[in-house]
């Protein structure tokens, strides 16, 4: 075997032992088998029974074991209901959220790579005294829309009054950061708060509830993955745009968004496999109509290993 090299003009072969090709395809092969393998017992134990799962590792069908759909029966048909739903919840929730976690996360990014934001202290401590104020009321006992407007009110006047004598205020990087540092925060810390939020709000056990939550925990990853890829698109074609009359609105439509599909897509499925996966949340704030699939094959889990157990 020859490996051609180029050189300036000149063109030179260099050719490799047998021994070394030989060694080299036996290490592919070797890697070959250690990536395929998983998948390859992924393949074979769906074909087993539980007790044949627990007995022991049996690797080859027909001769190891008997294959058998018995697991495959039960599950789509003895047990359909039970794992239809939460497949269609967790299809319906995974989508719903990370396409609005993107869409909502993909414009917050470009704002922070190309408007310059300055957010004054006394706008949020104001925040901050507004949302005291209707989460007191709520604890209090009164409606929430009771709580909603106190707060809101109390924005708007201590926005218009004590607010205005505070210069100082942050910028983008610290919006940024901001928004990345509540992911720094246990979820175990967040869940009791967001459930008793979605409580009051009679929201419990519904796709809202979780569609919701799974977009405010991965609004700051989309933020920071498409605030990197936004820095990287050349500013002269949105510069080119707006002298010929394109709204800035245009602009990322017409012009950003098709140019970073390859990290919009990066992003999606990112996002995707997080909201999957996620398991706390959806154990807090679901019961059984909005199920998830994480809980439902915890479940079979444990009751698997009850029933293996003496």
């Amino acid at each position: 075997m020859a490996i051609i090299r180029r050189r300036g003009g000149s063109v030179s072969t260099t050719s490799i032992s047998f021994p070394a090709m030989t060694l080299s395809y036996i290490a592919l092969f070797a890697w070959t088998f250690v990536v395929l393998f998983p998948l390859y017992w992924l393949a074979v134990t769906a074909l087993k029974t539980p007790l044949e799962v627990n007995a022991g590792p049996f690797y080859i069908p027909w001769r190891d074991f008997q294959p058998t759909l018995d697991s495959w029966h039960y599950i789509f048909f003895d047990l359909r209901e039970d794992t239809f739903r939460p497949y269609t919840n967790t299809v319906v929730v995974g989508l719903t959220s990370t396409a609005i976690t993107v869409l909502l996360g993909s414009m917050a990014a470009y704002g922070l790579v190309r408007m310059r934001y300055r957010v004054g202290y006394g706008a949020i401590a104001s925040f901050v005294v507004a949302l005291a104020i209707a989460v007191a009321v709520v604890v209090a006992g009164g409606p929430w829309p009771l709580g909603l407007v106190a707060g809101i009110g109390v924005f708007v006047l201590l926005l218009q009054t004590v607010a205005r004598r505070w210069k100082r205020g942050v910028g983008n990087d610290d919006i940024a950061f901001w928004m990345i540092s509540q992911r720094m925060l246990p979820p175990v810390a967040t869940v009791i708060p967001i459930y008793i939020f979605f409580q009051q709000l009679q929201l419990l056990d519904t796709w809202a509830a979780l569609i919701i939550s799974y977009t405010a925990a991965h609004l700051p990853i989309v933020v920071w993955l498409m605030r990197d890829y936004f820095q990287s698109v050349p500013v002269e074609l949105e510069e080119s745009a707006a002298i010929d009359g394109a709204s800035p609105y245009r602009i990322f439509r017409s012009i950003v968004l098709p140019l970073a599909v390859p990290g919009l897509v990066a992003t999606f499925l990112f996002v995707l496999v997080f909201a999957w996966n996620e398991y706390l949340i959806a154990l807090f704030l679901t019961s059984a109509n909005a199920q998830t699939l994480p809980m439902t094959v915890a479940e079979s889990s444990r009751a698997t290993m009850c029933a293996a157990s003496p």
